[in-house]
């Protein structure tokens, strides 16, 4: 996360180009939005007992279990003019093409749906969800970032989320096959990290039509990441409360 919002400073100031980053967890973790409250929605015992991160974003959103061998996480920050609008939708839905692009290349269809009030966009497969999405704007910046799922354990992931509507993990986890979906069940094959992270680059490629140049991070970038990640992702005050 530190990694994410240092690309989007340097991006304001025009001190790097538009970025598209893929990343996995390692540890897995989970993520909670801006502004939630991190005792109702994760299962904080649970993840200190098994190993699990978990840290507050920069973007909105809701709570969200990274697997760190079931998901592929993608960042884009980009000038919000390059998109053609400022519109919030037509960025989420311009960006979520190239998941789109990158899932017809692994041979599935799936469609946009522009969310509610309650919900981010995000891309589903028979209104089943494949990935969501948040998004950060600052200075004319947007960062999106979302996850592109390869499997799901969802037994594994409400272990760690918390849904108080549900009586037992049973139950949630029957609603949740109902209401997403992954790369590896739809295809019904195993899926490896690489043949997703190529179809994601050719995918964001087409939809974005651009060519992306592999580079690493400047030197700046890391140190930024490390100051955040010092003083503010790793710290009890930002992940349980929100403050700075």
């Amino acid at each position: 996360m530190a990694i994410d919002e240092a690309i989007t400073a340097f991006r304001i100031d025009n001190a790097v180009q538009n970025t598209l980053r893929l990343y996995l967890w390692r540890p897995s973790a989970v993520s909670i939005g801006r502004f939630q409250d991190l005792l109702k929605e994760v299962h904080v015992n649970d993840c200190k007992q098994r190993g699990v991160d978990f840290v507050r974003r920069i973007t909105g959103g809701g709570a969200v279990y990274h697997d760190s061998h079931g998901e592929i996480t993608y960042s884009v920050v980009a000038r919000e003019t390059d998109f053609g609008s400022t519109d919030v939708v037509d960025a989420y839905n311009r960006i979520c093409q190239g998941l789109i692009e990158a899932a017809k290349i692994l041979g599935i269809h799936a469609d946009f749906n522009p969310g509610d009030p309650r919900n981010c966009p995000n891309i589903g497969i028979n209104a089943r969800k494949i990935s969501g999405s948040a998004q950060y704007h600052k200075g004319g910046v947007l960062l999106q970032h979302g996850t592109f799922l390869l499997d799901v354990d969802f037994e594994k992931m409400f272990t760690f989320l918390r849904v108080p509507w549900a009586k037992n993990i049973e139950e949630v986890v029957r609603i949740a096959e109902h209401r997403h979906t992954s790369v590896q069940n739809e295809l019904k094959r195993n899926v490896s990290v690489q043949e997703a992270y190529e179809a994601l680059v050719q995918g964001f490629e087409k939809a974005l039509n651009v060519e992306f140049v592999n580079e690493a991070l400047t030197e700046p970038e890391c140190s930024l990441a490390s100051k955040l990640r010092e003083e503010r992702y790793s710290r009890e005050n930002w992940n349980l409360k929100g403050e700075i």
